[in-house]
Formats: structure tokens, C-alpha cells, sequence
């Protein structure tokens, strides 16, 4: 907290909104109710109230998930597994922002380091400081943080006079990850009073669309548990390939998969990869890829490109991969070869689209 002050008076800042985050809320908490005449506003976004369980706050961590944590730090630290487990699920399956938590976490500490960071955090308790708080609080809180309790910023809320809540979806623990543009746009409100109109974000996308044919039909024949089982095994497949091939995953869609790549032949590869893994696994898959224009929504995409795709799919033989011309004219010369399937209307798409089965 002293430090904050420091790095405040070095630069000559007289008083500052304060925002923090994760086990840095309560340092901005116990900043603004010790230096009220520094701090302007707090903001508190997935922010611990207590480290540490007990009767009177269950909702801190048991010593089982303490004990998670240490065996995290000892067997595991430098690997970045802790992102999609824990900090970023939404990441899962992205092996670029596993390789960057990876590189963060041997840059933070050695494990012994970090283990002694989380003792000290068992520490935490600022439940006797947040009636002191006297100036503006916003307290931003994920309803299903995988890290964070959602019960704490409810704590932080009851217990911090005048402040506003609120409370959000998702379950990243790491604000910036996710949709980050609500927060964001709840924090300039609250600091502005107004938030600007978010311009559309879009980036070109190439789209992919997978699905297990006649996947109930399998479900009734195999039972729930055989079924479950196979599937686990198609959705670790269809993963795997999405890794190898540069592929993000954007949605699930119950017994297939929407995912998006840079470049459209690497989504062909993922696709023929895909479809000859689940035939050695017993199953028939087909998939749809198209190349346009999205509009990115947080983690997800959305737009006419995403239909197309969806719709394109949906018409693919079993064991087809199954394309628009746009996605032929861009993959000119890399030796993909394509048969002509016709014209087609796709519902809900205006215009007549031609469509080519993508061969080795």
C-alpha cells in the first residue's frame, strides 16, 4: 500500500482512481480507506475479501484447494496449464496463450518463490477495513470465476458503504480474458459517467464447422455412459487437431465444433484430419468452411460469414469437407484439389453459392 503512495508521489499524482484486481483488491481497498484523500474512487474487479476459509466466510479456499495450489507450484509451475484450469478456461485448447502463461510464470518466480507468495496471501483478510472505505466504489465480479468466489464481491458490495455492484457472466478469473469489454465499459462509466458506442471489431476469419452425423441415432444404439465416453474421445481429437494446425476453438455445438483459423488451408488440413481421426474412432463427420468478414463478441464471432459456414455444414456428405469458392480462389496453389458440388441457396443467406468438396 506504501508503495502505491510512493509510485504516486514520485510522479506527482495527487489522487487516482484505484483498480484491482485478484489479491491486488485488497491492497487498493486498504489503500482507500487508510489515504482517502489520495484515492478518488476504488474499483475492486475479481477481487479477494479472504484467503483463507472459515466458518464465518466459507467461501475462501478450503485447505484442499490450498494444498491444489501448492502442488500446482511444485510439480507444475512453468507449464501454463494454470490458465486453463484455473485463470482463463475460456483459453483451453489455445496452445499460443498456454505457451505465453508458461513464459510468465517461470519470468514470476521460482517455485520456492511462489510458494512463499501464496503463505503470505493465506494471510489475507480485509473484512474489518471495508466499513472505512468512504469514496465512490465499483465492485465488478464474474458470477462463476473459477479462482474467485463470486461471493466475495458480493461481500465487497454489502459491506462497502454506497458502492455499486456488478455482476457479470463468465468464469475467467483474469478480467482482461473473455469479455472484457463489459468490464471495461463499466469501469468508464463509472470513472466518466457515460460510456462511449464500442465500434465493431471485425477481423477476417476463416470458419469451421464439424458435426458427428447421425450422432443420436448412435447415442440410443451405444447408452449414455458408452456414448459420453466416445465423445470425450472425438472432442480430445478434434482439439488436438485445432492445436496442430494454428485452429481456436469459438463454440461447441453439443456433438460438434465451431473454430476459426488465419488462413484457410490449415483449416482444410484440421478438417481432413479431423474427419479421418473419427472414422478410426468409429464415427462419420462432416465439416463446412468458409472465408469472410466477422464481427468479434468477446470470444465468440458472429456475422453473415458464420451462417454461411453453419449452412455450408450442414449440406456436407458424411466425410466430406465441404467449401465455398471463396475459400478455393484463396487456397490457389496449394495444392488442394476440389470437386464441384453446384450452386446452392443457403437458408437464411441471400444469393446462389457455389460449393466444392475439398479432396487431398
Amino acid at each position: 500500500m506504501d508503495d502505491v503512495r510512493a509510485v504516486m508521489d514520485a510522479v506527482g499524482l495527487d489522487r487516482a482512481t484505484v483498480l484491482g484486481g485478484s489479491e491486488a483488491g485488497p491492497i487498493a481497498a486498504l489503500f482507500a480507506a487508510t489515504y482517502p484523500d489520495r484515492a478518488s474512487a476504488l474499483i475492486l474487479i475479481n477481487a479477494i475479501v479472504k484467503w483463507t476459509a472459515t466458518d464465518d466466510f466459507p467461501w475462501a479456499y478450503s485447505r484442499e484447494q490450498v494444498q491444489m495450489q501448492l502442488d500446482y507450484v511444485e510439480q507444475n509451475w512453468g507449464s501454463g496449464s494454470s490458465a486453463e484450469s484455473w485463470f482463463a478456461p475460456s483459453l483451453s485448447g489455445n496452445r499460443r496463450a498456454r505457451e505465453w502463461v508458461a513464459r510468465v510464470e517461470r519470468l514470476s518466480g521460482t517455485p520456492t518463490a511462489i510458494a512463499k507468495f501464496l503463505a503470505m496471501n493465506a494471510l489475507i483478510d480485509v473484512r474489518p477495513i471495508l466499513d472505512a472505505i468512504r469514496v465512490p466504489t465499483l465492485v465488478v465480479q464474474r458470477a462463476s470465476d473459477q479462482v474467485v468466489d463470486v461471493h466475495n464481491g458480493r461481500y465487497f458490495a454489502d459491506h462497502i458503504g454506497g458502492a455499486k455492484y456488478v455482476e457479470l457472466p463468465g468464469e475467467d478469473h483474469w478480467w482482461w480474458v473473455g469479455d472484457a469489454n463489459s468490464i471495461i465499459e463499466e469501469v468508464e462509466e463509472f470513472i466518466t459517467g457515460q460510456r462511449h458506442a464500442r465500434d465493431v471489431d471485425r477481423v477476417l476469419k476463416t470458419l469451421l464447422f464439424t458435426d458427428i452425423v447421425a450422432s443420436t441415432e448412435r447415442a440410443s444404439l451405444l447408452g449414455d455412459r458408452s456414448w459420453r465416453d466416445l465423445l470425450d474421445l472425438h472432442d480430445g481429437l478434434v482439439r488436438s487437431q485445432l492445436e496442430r494446425f494454428d485452429g481456436s476453438v469459438v463454440n461447441t455445438t453439443g456433438d460438434g465444433f465451431v473454430a476459426c483459423f488465419d488462413g484457410p488451408a490449415r483449416a482444410i488440413r484440421c478438417a481432413q484430419a479431423i474427419i479421418s481421426g473419427a472414422t478410426e474412432l468409429g464415427l462419420q463427420v462432416r465439416a463446412g468452411i468458409h472465408t469472410g468478414e466477422c464481427e468479434r463478441r468477446g470470444q465468440d464471432l458472429a456475422g453473415i460469414a458464420v451462417h454461411v459456414a453453419a449452412r455450408v455444414a450442414s449440406l456436407a456428405r458424411p466425410g466430406e469437407v465441404l467449401v465455398t469458392a471463396t475459400v478455393r480462389d484463396l487456397v490457389a496453389g496449394s495444392g488442394i484439389g476440389f470437386e464441384d458440388r453446384g450452386e446452392h441457396t443457403l437458408k437464411g443467406v441471400p444469393g446462389r453459392w457455389v460449393l466444392l468438396g475439398a479432396g487431398a
